[in-house]
């Protein structure tokens, strides 16, 4: 089931919006790509991490 913006996991609660925004998009691929929802929470969440770490300027 896709995710939209807002309707987040509590993981996801206190990070920033950006964050959490970019997390979603994240999230929907790996849903699509292997279904398991545990795993897409935690790759989302990291890999948001990483891409605004690399690239600041975008938040």
């Amino acid at each position: 089931m896709p995710w939209y913006k807002g309707d987040d996991p509590p993981s996801y609660k206190n990070q920033p919006k950006y964050l959490r925004d970019k997390a979603t998009e994240i999230v929907n691929e790996v849903l699509k790509s292997t279904g398991n929802e545990g795993e897409a929470i935690a790759t989302g969440l990291k890999r948001a991490r990483e891409c605004f770490e690399e690239c600041p300027e975008e938040n």
